[in-house]
């Protein structure tokens, strides 16, 4: 049954192997774009997450109230509170929402670069230099982020958008080669 399953599944995907050459296309002019035109993604992306919270927040808001006896009541109201306050933040100025994630992330890449490096030079496990080189890229990482802060936070989202934008559909160009070469066989 398992076998039938994966079959059929790997079937469809030979068939759709230009669908999959299309989107990797696609993906990686959009993040050339992103890339070109990073302060634009970064603002669009800061609006675009405000809009998420503004939504989400209005939706738990609503919950909360439906379900007012359920428990809870008061810690989800403020979560909803907050997240409609962050996102009318976001929304009224996407710029200082982008210093902030920026800040954010160049602390995340600094703390954790630090973490990777300290677990793979006392964990003795195969494998850990690849933990050890990533450590350190990302504590690299964190310290340009950081030293270019706050103007890193114009830019930085945007090109990091671009960046995962161009890798993704890298991977699916890659994919669409090999269903084809499957397809063929």
């Amino acid at each position: 049954m398992t076998s039938s399953v994966f079959d059929t599944g790997l079937q469809e995907l030979r068939r759709s192997w230009g669908w999959h050459l299309a989107m990797g296309i696609a993906l990686i002019l959009l993040g050339i774009i992103a890339v070109i035109d990073s302060v634009a993604v970064t603002v669009i992306s800061m609006m675009f997450f405000g809009w998420l919270l503004l939504f989400g927040g209005i939706i738990e808001g609503m919950q909360a109230f439906r379900h007012r006896r359920g428990g809870h009541f008061f810690l989800h109201l403020l979560n909803a509170a907050f997240a409609i306050v962050v996102g009318l933040m976001l929304l009224r100025n996407p710029l200082a929402g982008s210093l902030v994630m920026t800040l954010l992330m160049a602390t995340y890449f600094l703390v954790a670069g630090a973490f990777r490096i300290f677990t793979a030079l006392t964990v003795d496990i195969t494998g850990s230099g690849w933990m050890l080189v990533d450590g350190i890229i990302t504590l690299i990482l964190g310290i340009l982020v950081w030293a270019q802060w706050p103007m890193a936070g114009l830019w930085i989202i945007g090109l990091f958008i671009g960046i995962n934008l161009i890798t993704y559909g890298w991977s699916q160009m890659m994919l669409a080669f090999v269903l084809r070469r499957l397809g063929a066989e």
